[in-house]
């Protein structure tokens, strides 16, 4: 079975193509589904679409269900290739770039896979779904998607200036290829780091940093990103980074963050793992600055090309008994004690505990003149 609608095929640039249609949104569930973020078994990602916010649907179904609702903006579905286009004959004085038509689009039967997905208003079709209404017509625009990584980047552009989530568009990232905004496009490659930190069984942070997928992860994802690209852009990640493209050998990046991150759960082992109100070592100051430790400790062996574990242990050892991550307080010098959870996530005093901590490195390890194999 399949629904045919009277569309608009509209081509933009050279080779993409969108129809525009009016469809019962009551009939939606029939041809489309929703592509839910998680992971499959071997960690990869799968779908793009958070899960629904009931009350927000909750809010536009009173409205639909009220005297004179209207929706003007169009849902946005991407179709498999089981969905055809078949144009009028003989329109007269259509623009070269439209054409009108008819769209076919298959009915799925029980268990059947759908041929669309809905890339942007999901909960506007829910609530269209829930709705005590008999019928409630609008807008959809839709487009061809031979693979769902391009399903996730039509989402990430549609949402990218809306208030979506930031942790569920970064953890999407790594997933495109497209052509992004700025902002989007330099975290890209970030992203794709903090993805193998959090999800390779050999990393430290294995599990550890909290996104859509790891809503138990401790560590917030946006200080793990600062981290990164902190030292992607000053420090020892910077020094393997193609300036062309901003990105590098991943495999060698990841070793050296494996084998620092390892050291620091080494080292500090009883504030390891704790909730950020229990230890500032999992707390975005203390990943933030123990990320500008990493950089320091790399560039005194800059003769190694990956600074192994042993090294980095070795030389975070002498300030141990320097830091207060779960008790007593940070001495900052004259009258400038701070407690331990006194300690902020602001930019002001992450300043103040990397001074510190790579203060006492200094002092305590590299003016010793120690040799560096």
């Amino acid at each position: 079975m399949s629904i045919r609608l009277p569309a608009i095929q509209v081509r933009q640039g050279k080779n993409r193509v969108i129809y525009s249609f009016a469809v019962d949104g009551k009939l939606l569930p029939q041809f489309t589904a929703i592509s839910r973020l998680g992971r499959n078994d071997d960690c990869d990602i799968r779908g793009y679409q958070r899960p629904e916010v009931l009350s927000h649907i909750s809010q536009i179904r009173s409205y639909l269900e009220s005297e004179a609702p209207m929706l003007p903006n169009s849902i946005v579905v991407a179709f498999d290739r089981r969905v055809r286009f078949e144009a009028y004959e003989g329109v007269a004085d259509a623009p070269s770039y439209s054409k009108i038509g008819n769209l076919v689009i298959p009915i799925a039967g029980d268990g059947d896979v759908k041929a669309g997905w809905i890339v942007d208003g999901q909960q506007r079709a829910a609530a269209i779904r829930e709705a005590d209404v008999k019928s409630f017509p609008i807008s959809v625009v839709g487009f061809i998607a031979a693979e769902e990584s391009e399903q996730r980047e039509q989402f990430i552009l549609v949402n990218s200036t809306k208030p979506l989530p930031k942790g569920l568009l970064y953890e999407l990232l790594p997933c495109t290829q497209a052509k992004l905004p700025d902002l989007l496009q330099r975290r890209r490659f970030p992203a794709q780091l903090l993805d193998l930190l959090n999800h390779s069984p050999d990393s430290p942070l294995h599990g550890l940093i909290a996104t859509p997928t790891t809503p138990d992860g401790i560590i917030k994802d946006n200080s793990i990103l600062k981290m990164l690209e902190n030292s992607l852009s000053d420090g020892v990640l910077y020094r393997f980074r193609d300036p062309q493209t901003g990105e590098s050998d991943i495999a060698t990046l990841s070793a050296i963050l494996k084998n620092y991150w390892g050291a620091v759960r080494e080292v500090f082992k009883s504030a390891w793992g704790l909730p950020p109100r229990q230890s500032r070592l999992m707390h975005g100051a203390g990943i933030v600055s123990l990320g500008f430790l990493m950089d320091a400790i790399a560039d005194r062996h800059r003769k190694q090309r990956v600074v192994d574990q042993k090294t980095f242990v070795k030389d975070l050892v002498p300030i141990r008994d320097e830091c207060r991550w779960t008790d007593g307080f940070w001495d900052f010098g004259p009258n400038a004690q701070r407690k331990w959870n006194e300690i902020q996530n602001t930019t002001r005093d992450i300043q103040l505990l990397s001074n510190h901590l790579l203060h006492r490195y200094k002092a305590l390890v590299w003016s010793r003149g120690e040799s560096v194999e």
